[in-house]
């Protein structure tokens, strides 16, 4: 955190001297009181128009001041927590997919949204208020160790003693700020899960269930920030107690020394510098907690540890010839969804995988994609075992074509390229392959036609095609494809299957779907059932299949 603090270090400096102003301010109150009650014990008409003036200017002084000090601070916080936020991100963006999927989607955008919220919150409001209880302690000691120094000893033995106590605050404030947290991705969690099946609770009478379900999420969340809430307030008024009878004792002694002929001033000025170290100090320490706890919440987010379990192979891609399975088992928990199934996809070829629902046909697409690899057995692509082969080498050659197309709210050629380099001609040619160029003929603006909202303004023929043109402008050489027309009607997902055994790379698809005269030319059929895994020759599959 220290160096994230220290990126914009004219700016920090900035901010440490805003932070200081409202000492100088402070400390300038102190002595225009003590100024104040001097007046009353001269009785002088010209030190009674000096201190006038001196407030006056003050006053003007005062609220100049503490605007340009608001403004210093603002700028420096708005581009930490900007830092902040790009280096959460990309720590969620740099993580491998079995990295990124150890937690839910919902934890990351609670750590996006909640976590940040809860630093920018508890860390600059505990920092500014240390810094500046911090630089009054330090001041009005030097002060005091002049005009009193017995005074100024004993309230230095008195922060030895809260400094302690504090201490003994310290794991508890900080395992409560966690636990908050915790209770943050919880609740964000189960919102997002009841906003995406909404529909089936209305469908089904079930909103109050989940509402009750919900109300207790949010009760322990809000029960969670209470207890950090009043375990914090709880510090800060144990050792505000402390200092308040601490600054008795100093009031009653400072009055019996008035009677040994200490004037009202220099008495008015010893109390206020008493009380402005002995608060802002049993203040400080408690801060010190909140601010470590603030560290643990950053650390949270931006931390880059990665786990050596996954940690990500180094041999590139190379698919010349075939990638074989060998006697590869996987079981989810104590359910085996393959038993030593064997075969070879083989470049070039067509690729369609059958088989009854939750037989295993997207497991088998994560196992040959390397997206799981806690499997029994080997993977071999080309005679290299899949697990030493890099998984952003492994991207780079291959694309996915699924049943919901997501699309971002950009253009169609940002769309297709995904944000890439490649040139127009190279996305026109692209979508001329897949079907898409009699659409992008009718669009005024072409290629460059925005696209809105996860593309609201395509049909479901076209957000396919757009897919497809995805993996035709990458070059991939493996085209893994789950259920691409199971959505669309029968001309169209006649014309999409088409397109797919048209193209120049290696086709692993599953589809329920038969299209007669086009689903036949596929060169090879896998069918799974009961965790096995049969293969056979496409034309001989389906002519077997409508005798």
């Amino acid at each position: 955190m220290k160096k994230m603090l220290l990126e914009h270090k004219g700016k920090f400096i900035l901010y440490l001297i805003a932070c200081l102003f409202p000492v100088v301010r402070n400390l300038a109150q102190i002595a225009i009181v003590s100024l104040i009650f001097e007046i009353v014990q001269r009785e002088s008409m010209s030190f009674f128009y000096m201190v006038l003036v001196i407030s006056v200017i003050y006053l003007i002084l005062d609220g100049v001041f503490f605007v340009v000090s608001r403004l210093m601070r603002i700028s420096y916080m708005r581009d930490i927590l900007l830092s902040l936020r790009i280096r959460a991100f990309n720590k969620i963006i740099r993580m491998n997919y079995k990295q990124f999927n150890k937690q839910s989607r919902d934890v990351y955008a609670s750590n996006l949204i909640n976590d940040i919220n809860t630093f920018e919150n508890s860390f600059f409001l505990s920092l500014i208020n240390f810094i500046f209880r911090c630089a009054m302690y330090i001041s009005v000691m030097v002060i005091l160790a002049f005009v009193n120094w017995r005074i100024a000893i004993i309230i230095f033995g008195v922060s030895i003693f809260v400094l302690v106590v504090s201490k003994l605050f310290e794991k508890k404030t900080v395992s409560l700020q966690k636990d908050v947290s915790t209770a943050n991705e919880q609740f964000t969690v189960n919102a997002s899960n009841v906003f995406t099946g909404l529909e089936i609770l209305k469908l089904n009478n079930m909103e109050e269930e989940f509402l009750k379900k919900n109300r207790k999420q949010i009760a322990t969340l809000e029960g969670k920030k209470y207890s950090y809430n009043v375990f914090t307030s709880f510090q800060l008024n144990f050792n505000s107690t402390i200092g308040f009878f601490v600054l008795i004792g100093l009031i009653v002694y400072l009055m019996y020394m008035t009677q040994a002929g200490v004037g009202y001033g220099l008495m008015m000025l010893t109390i206020q510098l008493a009380s402005s170290a002995i608060f802002p100090l049993v203040n400080m320490f408690p801060l010190i907690n909140v601010l470590k706890s603030s560290k643990a919440i950053y650390e949270k987010i931006t931390s880059e540890e990665i786990d050596e379990s996954i940690d990500e192979p180094k041999n590139p891609f190379v698919f010349n010839h075939q990638i074989d399975v060998n006697q590869v088992s996987f079981k989810y928990d104590h359910t085996y969804v393959f038993k030593s199934i064997q075969f070879s996809i083989e470049k070039g070829k067509k690729h369609l995988v059958k088989g009854p629902s939750g037989a295993g046909k997207t497991t088998l697409f994560k196992l040959l994609s390397n997206m799981i690899d806690d499997y029994e057995g080997n993977i071999l692509v080309d005679s290299l075992d899949m697990k030493t082969i890099s998984s952003s080498s492994f991207n780079e050659k291959v694309s996915y074509v699924y049943q919901d197309v997501f699309l971002f709210e950009a253009s169609l050629k940002d769309n297709i390229t995904l944000f890439k380099p490649y040139s127009d001609e190279d996305v026109i040619e692209a979508c001329k392959k897949a079907g898409l160029i009699d659409y992008i003929n009718s669009l005024e603006n072409g290629i460059h036609t925005m696209i809105s909202e996860n593309g609201k303004n395509l049909s479901g023929g076209e957000r396919q095609r757009v897919s497809i043109a995805r993996a035709l402008c990458k070059k991939a050489e493996i085209l893994f494809i789950d259920e691409a027309t199971a959505s669309l009607n029968e001309e169209l997902g006649r014309l999409i299957e088409q397109t797919i055994l048209e193209l120049d790379a290696t086709v692993i698809a599953i589809s329920h779907k038969y299209f007669e005269g086009i689903t036949e030319k596929y060169d090879v059929v896998f069918e799974i059932k009961d965790g096995y895994l049969t293969k056979y020759d496409g034309s001989e599959y389906f002519s077997e299949a409508t005798v």
